[in-house]
């Protein structure tokens, strides 16, 4: 292996670290920002320069896979980032824009692991949870709650719900009673919120709920 220069040598020790602390790799961005780089492009060519003296090895085939040479291959994988796009209420309705404004925008995102990705993740999004009324379902304010794209719910699946005539959004278990839609929180103090169906629409149900610890 030939020497490197300052910044590789931070990248490698910033990529030990990572892998380190969460068990995956960090995205090109996020080595950007942890190494106070000016853009994801100088990221880039650095790791084309560490791969090519032997440091690192990559996958053109995964996204964000990096294998740090001499370290295990559990280091190689895909992680999936999941866009976070605002805030849904677990309680009374609250304005908000439905997901498909935020296509192609710059918001914020988290890594999900390995293990906790599931089949398609290009087709999820996550919205932080504002209330309480969906806290018998074990999601609670402060949450973020993971969810599937969709236009379809079955009834007792959790849901967020839009309703387009009050431009409003909220969290709730979904039931398609006659012409109806009830919106029910799963919080006995709580009162369900009951629509014409074709005065709610679903914008995706809930796959996981993350949650941070305090240490």
């Amino acid at each position: 292996m030939s020497a490197i220069s300052t910044r590789q040598q931070q990248i490698l020790d910033f990529l030990r670290e990572y892998h380190t602390d969460r068990s995956y790799m960090p995205s090109i961005r996020e080595i950007q920002l942890a190494c106070g780089i000016s853009s994801t492009s100088v990221v880039d060519y650095n790791l084309r320069l560490l791969e090519r003296d032997g440091y690192i090895r990559r996958d053109p085939d995964i996204s964000r896979a990096i294998e740090l040479v001499g370290e295990s291959e559990a280091d190689l994988v895909e992680v999936a980032r999941i866009p976070v796009l605002g805030a849904i209420a677990a309680g009374e309705p609250i304005p908000v824009p439905e997901a498909s404004a935020y296509a192609g925008g710059d918001h914020d995102s988290f890594a999900l692991p390995p293990e906790l990705t599931p089949r398609d993740p290009d087709n999820l999004y996550a919205l932080r949870v504002k209330g309480y009324s969906m806290i018998d379902a074990f999601v609670t304010d402060g949450d973020i709650v993971v969810l599937r794209h969709t236009r379809d719910a079955r009834n007792g699946e959790m849901v967020a719900a839009w309703l387009p005539m009050q431009e409003e959004a909220t969290l709730k278990h979904f039931y398609l009673e006659g012409e109806n839609v009830r919106l029910m929180p799963a919080n006995p103090a709580m009162e369900p919120i009951i629509v014409p169906a074709d005065s709610v629409q679903v914008h995706g149900k809930v796959v996981a709920v993350m949650r941070k610890v305090a240490a």
